[in-house]
Parts: C-alpha cells; structure tokens; sequence
C-alpha cells in the first residue's frame, strides 16, 4: 500500500530539521559546526518554502523563488562566515567560541 506525502510530512521533516539545527547552534563550542548548524535551519526554512508553495500553490513557484533567494544568502553567508573565522585563527589560533573574548571586561 503506498502512502502519500502530505504537507505535514514536509513539515515534520523541517521541524526536526531547524531543532537540531538549532541545538547545534546553542550546544556546540566550535565555530565551523555552528556555521554549518545554521545552514542545516536555511535548509529547513528552504523545505517549507518549498512545501508550502507545492501544495498552496502549485501553479505559481513563488516558494522556490525565495528558496532560491535563501540559498543565495546562505553563501553569502558561509563565505564571510568563514573568512572572519580564518582571520580569528589566524590571530587566535583558535575556533573555540569561548576564546572570542575581546568584548568581556
């Protein structure tokens, strides 16, 4: 018997998706991992634009517009993500986040 995918499904996924993201973001100590923790919650936000556009409405792709648009943005993000990483290893020798210090008193 085969099943069919509801939005729900979608939805679900992209729940589970964002929450580990999101766990990620709040529980890891390295900075690569917390950038690729919030590409993992873009992705998920990409799925519902996506989902939503399918079964709303599936004659107009304005979800994979803006899917594509969060795309975009995303490696606008990781590429000066990882820029300003590389320039604080450089400097600290370190990607620790608890070493990022330089506003503390």
């Amino acid at each position: 018997m085969l099943a069919t995918i509801s939005l729900t499904h979608y939805m679900v996924l992209s729940a589970l998706l964002f929450g580990i993201g999101l766990f990620g973001v709040l529980a890891k100590k390295n900075a690569i991992a917390v950038l690729i923790c919030i590409e993992l919650m873009l992705n998920a936000v990409n799925i519902n634009l996506v989902a939503i556009s399918k079964y709303i409405t599936p004659t107009l792709f304005m979800g994979q517009l803006f899917a594509i648009f969060v795309i975009t943005v995303a490696a606008a993000e990781v590429g000066v993500g990882l820029a300003i990483i590389i320039a604080i290893y450089r400097n600290r020798v370190s990607v620790n986040l608890d070493d990022f210090d330089w506003l503390k008193w």
